[in-house]
């Protein structure tokens, strides 16, 4: 893994093809390029063995607000053109982080805290 500078080129927040509402950030490298994203933000609901819908989670929307705040934007469509950090292989990114500031959003790491967080509210 390495931390690389890029450039969001695009932005996608919307359903993906299989019905799960997802995110990505297309970036540039400045010769080459790569997306970060593709967390599902919804759960299903069931009734019985009955698929009823999707509806959006409280960590999903968690995860939009804070790429947001990482990145110093305060709307979703500020994102194109700005400039970040990555730490990324070949195959994913990890995590995205701003320019200029020690400010980082690791997506697993982040689930996992989320994770942890509603497991203790359940208690």
């Amino acid at each position: 893994m390495e931390i690389k500078n890029a450039i969001i080129k695009s932005t996608m927040l919307g359903i993906e093809d299989h019905g799960i509402m997802s995110f990505y950030l297309n970036l540039d490298y400045g010769g080459s390029g790569q997306s970060a994203g593709g967390y599902c933000l919804d759960s299903p609901i069931h009734q019985g063995n009955t698929f009823i819908r999707r509806i959006g989670t409280a960590g999903g929307m968690s995860l939009i607000m804070e790429i947001m705040e990482v990145v110093g934007v305060g709307k979703w469509e500020d994102l194109k053109n700005t400039h970040i950090r990555v730490k990324a292989d070949n195959g994913k990114v990890y995590a995205i982080g701003n320019i200029l500031k020690d400010k980082w959003v690791d997506f697993e790491l982040f689930f996992e805290e989320i994770k942890a967080f509603t497991s203790m509210i359940k208690e």
